[in-house]
């Protein structure tokens, strides 16, 4: 890290997050390499990829005109120069999302330390998972590949096929660990049933009540990572061992094959959430949670730990509406290159949020002061580049 975070922006950011040669070997495992000496190599290619979603909604050739300003007010270019509208597209489609999708999945890991404000309790590092969906541009292909919801009226279908998405989150950084990808048809479970690849002892994952059922508590609980997910409204938890502080040992069962015989110990506790007024609302919040130790983990503290699970409901706001833009529809046309273009944006918040963890660190601050939108802005403003760092 012997860059400041003033020359951390533009290029500058993605070469220092993701230098290039590592870009290099993942092109290279991808076996996307190219075989001849090309005006666009795989390297720059890649690069042009994270652009147009660090830029987004710009066009193809603005984008490449940002990326290369640096490098050519530095004399770096020579004689190369930016190529035809068609021949960046073609290069897009000769990349493919694979290596967008390894170089996350290389450099996806967690940002913050114990002394990041927020981001451990009790020695734990917070992490929550839950899913959203990306609309797409309206393609046969699209369409084909990604299906499309309904529009809630009646038999009506969405005007846009739709990408659903599930995320692992670290709570305290708003950095993406890992992701899934599938049609919208896919449910939510479905997806989330594969992020515990990325688990493991010392995790405290936070979970909305939709995803709560033995077969997934399992699969994450068999990663030693521990949880604390919400209870739906109508799941029967009988108390089966009482506690001072109002939680209770219970147990949950699957509904259906050999897992029903098999009960899962849980501890359960309630509470009343509290309007601004603190006028109590309506309903009561229940949670399962894998903490069955009622002294050394509280209820109170689990109950106010819960409210963190809202902070991936950010990070889908700081992707989507901020650096995607508010209703942009991702206008690749095929379903290769809207995966492309999803992973470019989880890199590309991967490198702004790992800039604003510096950021935070160096002036002293909790994460969650320092601007996401500022810091996106700054990033478009400037292209700079350390001499010699990076060439076409």
């Amino acid at each position: 890290m012997a860059a400041s975070v003033s020359e951390l922006s533009g290029l500058g950011l993605l070469t220092w997050v993701y230098p290039p040669g590592l870009v290099d070997r993942v092109v290279a495992a991808c076996g996307c390499a190219e075989q001849r000496k090309r005006l666009l190599p795989a390297r720059l290619v890649v690069y042009f990829v994270l652009g147009l979603a660090l830029f987004s909604p710009a066009p193809y050739l603005e984008v490449m005109r940002h990326l290369v300003e640096g490098l050519r007010s530095q004399g770096l270019l020579g004689a190369w120069h930016v190529p035809a509208k068609s021949s960046l597209f073609r290069a897009r489609q000769r990349l493919g999302s694979e290596p967008l999708r390894v170089l996350f999945a290389t450099t996806a890991k967690p940002m913050a330390s114990e002394a990041t404000p927020g981001a451990f309790w009790r020695g734990l590092r917070l992490l929550a998972v839950d899913g959203t969906c990306w609309d797409v541009a309206d393609t046969e292909a699209n369409g084909a590949a990604f299906d499309r919801p309904g529009s809630g009226r009646g038999s009506g279908r969405s005007a846009f096929p739709q990408v659903r998405m599930a995320a692992l989150v670290e709570v305290g950084s708003h950095a993406v660990l890992d992701a899934e990808l599938a049609g919208c048809r896919t449910g939510e479970v479905t997806l989330v049933a594969r992020l515990p690849r990325s688990l493991g002892p010392g995790q405290l994952v936070l979970a909305d009540r939709e995803f709560l059922g033995v077969p997934l508590w399992q699969a994450f609980t068999a990663t030693g990572a521990d949880l604390l997910w919400r209870v739906p409204a109508n799941r029967v938890l009988p108390v089966t061992k009482q506690f001072r502080d109002g939680s209770w040992l219970s147990q949950i069962r699957a509904s259906s094959g050999p897992a029903r015989h098999q009960p899962v110990v849980v501890r359960v506790l309630a509470y009343q959430v509290k309007d601004q007024l603190g006028e109590e609302a309506a309903g009561v919040y229940r949670l399962v949670t894998t903490l069955l130790d009622a002294r050394r983990y509280p209820a109170r503290q689990l109950a106010a730990l819960y409210r963190e699970r809202w902070e991936i409901e950010s990070v889908f706001a700081e992707i989507k509406t901020h650096q995607r833009g508010a209703r942009i529809v991702l206008s690749s046309k095929t379903p290769d290159g809207v995966r492309q273009q999803i992973w470019a944006h989880l890199l590309v918040h991967h490198a702004l949020r790992e800039l604003m963890l510096r950021t935070a660190a160096t002036r002293g601050l909790d994460p969650d002061q320092v601007s996401f939108t500022e810091t996106l802005r700054s990033a478009r403003r400037s292209v700079t580049v350390t001499p010699g760092s990076f060439s076409p």
